[in-house]
């Protein structure tokens, strides 16, 4: 699983830890994970020092002093782990960075994600497509309740649409809309601005905890970790059909949603 807690998460423990070293050898075990051949790759961040870590929805950015960047993509099953060779869990490993200081920065599975090495040019075009971070200060209530009124989709379908909000995915969005007791299937037009600001409000709590809590990452980030995955069970419906209800004792469910499974409580959620 990674969306905006775990991406996050990563950004906050990568960033102290890499921000000013410098890339002094890269290994590439899948190439279809990268955007040119792994000579091309390796030769581009060889030397290149990484300034920062941003995060952009479900994307990781390392910012290099040469002006471009390292855009990391990952999907479901892939993880990253900081530290020293003889210490990384066992896994297929797309990609491994070797900093300066001995450590290195272990890019698990990759079979769906990538890491692109990409000018800031052609990363601005890259990502135009993409909605509002979740948090993004201009993001307040009311412009999230009109952008939401634009969509002509279910609830949950416009939440997992990177186009109007980028970081969210299923986990999360039937946990946010558990949160604000609405279904996933409701139908946007029929919804009131109470509604819509039950939403936002939701999706700004449950990322923010999940957040603090390491959100859901099934591998540890180092040796030292004792916060990735922290959040794993903290869900309330996702991933829980047939249970009780935290909130009112009813049977949790699982059904289809626009194409996409989805986990709600039918007795509390309306």
């Amino acid at each position: 699983m990674s969306e905006w807690p775990e991406i996050e998460t990563y950004r906050a423990l990568l960033s102290p830890l890499i921000s000013g070293l410098s890339i002094e050898g890269t290994t590439v075990n899948r190439e279809k994970s990268i955007n040119e051949s792994a000579e091309e790759f390796g030769s581009g961040l060889s030397g290149r020092k990484i300034l920062f870590v941003e995060r952009r929805g479900k994307h990781l950015i390392f910012h290099l002093d040469d002006g471009n960047r390292l855009l990391i993509n990952l999907m479901a099953g892939d993880w990253i782990y900081y530290g020293r060779e003889g210490e990384k869990p066992d896994g297929e490993y797309a990609l491994i960075l070797e900093l300066e200081d001995g450590n290195r920065i272990f890019f698990g599975g990759l079979r769906h994600g990538y890491a692109y090495r990409i000018s800031a040019k052609k990363l601005i075009e890259f990502l135009r497509p993409l909605g509002p971070d979740p948090f993004d200060p201009r993001l307040s209530a009311d412009s999230f309740g009109v952008r939401l009124r634009t969509k002509r989709s279910k609830l949950k379908s416009a939440l997992v649409d990177p186009k109007f909000i980028s970081g969210i995915g299923n986990a999360y969005a039937d946990e946010i809309l558990f949160e604000a007791e609405l279904r996933p299937d409701s139908v946007i037009a029929a919804m009131s601005g109470d509604e819509m600001r039950k939403v936002y409000d939701s999706m700004r709590k449950v990322l923010e905890e999940a957040a603090r809590s390491g959100g859901a990452i099934a591998v540890r980030f180092s040796a030292e970790d004792m916060l990735t995955g922290g959040y794993r069970d903290s869900f309330k419906v996702y991933e829980r059909a047939g249970e009780a209800c935290a909130r009112c004792g009813g049977t949790i469910v699982l059904e289809t949603v626009s194409n996409r499974k989805s986990y709600y409580c039918p007795s509390c959620q309306k």
